[in-house]
């Protein structure tokens, strides 16, 4: 098979990936690696240095693509069936990356924030920095709720920004309730309903064990 990706059904930037490549019926390898193993661990590095996932190892083109975003750009350009999820007309597609860019930037990063402050060991505990990352998901909810222009964050079409989405509101909304913002509430449950989504949040079911704040 050409396609190769390395990730983890936990890791929230490898659900978008996973989103992408089951809405676009793409044949794909999974290759799920075990940071905490180190023969596992080394054999990812020498795919990718950094060792952090998603990455995309496309045999046939010889492309190592490393980066979430930039694997679904990379699919929408080598494979009809993604075209889609990258618009491309220019103002489309630039709505589509910005989109994209807050989830990340001000959902999914502070949460993730949240989760490494959750592990931390006792006496290295920064509540102020989790008060913070608290605030700034509270504002990218309220930056970003009145943007979704119809069922989809682009209206009919489903795109690279929607595959940001759901992971990022997923996870955030343990931190952060989106009780107070019932038009993404209501937008996360499309999000699960849609057949590519509940494909990979089925997968990650038997890992959420592991989620550090699964129990609140």
């Amino acid at each position: 098979m050409s396609l190769t990706l390395y990730y983890h059904p936990l890791s929230s930037f490898c659900w978008k990936t996973l989103i992408a490549l089951y809405e676009a019926e793409i044949p794909f390898e999974p290759r799920l690696v075990n940071l905490g193993d180190p023969a596992d661990r080394a054999a990812f590095q020498a795919v990718w240095p950094l060792a952090k996932f998603p990455v995309l190892r496309d045999e046939g083109r010889g492309q190592t693509v490393p980066e979430s975003s930039i694997v679904v750009e990379y699919l929408a350009q080598h494979f009809p069936a993604a075209a889609g999820l990258v618009p491309a007309d220019p103002d489309l597609g630039r709505q589509v990356r910005l989109l994209d860019r807050l989830f990340d930037s001000y959902i999914h990063h502070p949460f993730q924030g949240i989760v490494s402050e959750r592990m931390r060991p006792e006496g290295q505990h920064d509540p102020y920095g989790v008060e913070a990352a608290r605030a700034k998901i509270a504002e990218g909810y309220g930056l970003i709720a009145p943007m979704i222009a119809g069922p989809w964050a682009m209206g009919e079409a489903f795109t690279l920004a929607d595959c940001a989405a759901l992971p990022a509101l997923y996870y955030a909304d343990y931190a952060v309730s989106l009780d107070a913002f019932p038009s993404l509430r209501a937008y996360l449950d499309r999000l699960k309903a849609r057949p590519s989504v509940a494909r990979t949040l089925a997968e990650a079911e038997p890992f959420f064990q592991y989620f550090p704040l699964k129990d609140g």
